[in-house]
Parts: structure tokens; C-alpha cells; sequence
């Protein structure tokens, strides 16, 4: 068997590298022409949402003070 040596190393590199640009661009004219093609829209008529009632503000607010249902204990035991 022969050794490979250093010349054919760089070509074979090179024919590697060549081959990948080429599969990188024929995958790039791929995926343009895939997404080239016109998409045909299909739709119904126009739906419209239930009407919202319009309505006052109440003048106090329904709660005066929140407060939690459940205390926990402060983290490492301190404070109040």
C-alpha cells in the first residue's frame, strides 16, 4: 500500500469542501423554489363577535383591602 501524502490530503480536503458547497446551494435553490409557488387563499365570508353592552363604573371598588388567605412564615424564620 502506498502512503497518502501531504498534495493528496489538500485535494481530497478541497474536493470535500467543494462538494459541500455545491450540496449547500442546490439545498438552498430547493427550498426557494418550494416556497416560490403561489398559495391559493380560500375563505368564507366575513364573521363578526357578539356586541359588548356598554356599562358605568361602580363608584367604590368591590373590595376595600386584599388579603392573602394563608400566611406563610418569612424565609430563615425572621421578621414579623
Amino acid at each position: 500500500m502506498s502512503a497518502i501524502t501531504r498534495p493528496n490530503v489538500k485535494m481530497l480536503a478541497a474536493m470535500i469542501g467543494g462538494s459541500a458547497v455545491v450540496a449547500m446551494g442546490a439545498l438552498t435553490m430547493a427550498i426557494t423554489q418550494e416556497q416560490a409557488t403561489s398559495a391559493t387563499i380560500t375563505g368564507s365570508g366575513m364573521t363578526v363577535g357578539a356586541t359588548s353592552t356598554q356599562e358605568t363604573a361602580p363608584s367604590a371598588p368591590e373590595t376595600t383591602l386584599a388579603a392573602p388567605a394563608v400566611k406563610a412564615a418569612p424565609f430563615g424564620g425572621s421578621g414579623s
